[in-house]
């Protein structure tokens, strides 16, 4: 796994080892940011469910002003630590070393631009972060949250928490939702 593009561009970055972690591919990652290209510089990103950081790592690559990385698992703070010391990204980042949606509470910001989120698929916490988040102040109709998920993943209740699905992006085993608050 490598940084796609931007100052960081071709640094290779870890990866947890172990069946906990599924890094979502160059090939999905690149993808992922040509469709967010004009969303990135400036922003603050935050990354859930982060594993090796490499999508907030991606995002502060591509000139994201600050990302914050939110991950549990300690061989993946471990690799998120490393990667974000390697691309020398540490003062642009803030580590939240709990659990996805206690994390929620924990961010500071008068807005949050980008939201992407990573969850073990089908264990319905796609459902949970969106219910909290919803309330968040920092989650305004801006605000754009993205979603990888299994391929046959339901959202059928995203309207009853206030969102959106305005787009969906199909992959060979699995998508990218992106999701905003309904005006």
């Amino acid at each position: 796994m490598r940084v796609i593009a931007g100052v960081a561009r071709s640094m290779p970055l870890k990866t947890p080892e172990g069946p906990d972690t599924r890094p979502t591919t160059d090939r999905i990652k690149e993808t992922l940011f040509n469709i967010l290209q004009n969303d990135v510089p400036g922003a603050v990103f935050v990354d859930l469910f982060s594993g090796s950081g490499g999508i907030g790592i991606e995002a502060l690559s591509r000139g994201a002003r600050k990302a914050y990385f939110i991950e549990n698992a300690p061989k993946a703070l471990a690799c998120i630590q490393d990667n974000l010391a390697f691309t020398k990204f540490t003062d642009k980042a803030v580590v939240l070393k709990q659990e996805a949606v206690l994390a929620l509470t924990s961010i500071y910001e008068k807005e949050v631009d980008i939201i992407f989120m990573d969850p073990p698929y089908n264990s319905g916490y796609e459902e949970r972060v969106l219910n909290i988040l919803a309330g968040m102040k920092y989650v305004t109709e801006d605000t754009l949250i993205i979603v990888e998920a299994a391929l046959k993943t339901k959202t059928d209740y995203l309207e009853t928490l206030g969102f959106e699905l305005i787009r969906e992006k199909n992959y060979k085993t699995n998508k990218h939702l992106f999701i905003k608050k309904r005006a």
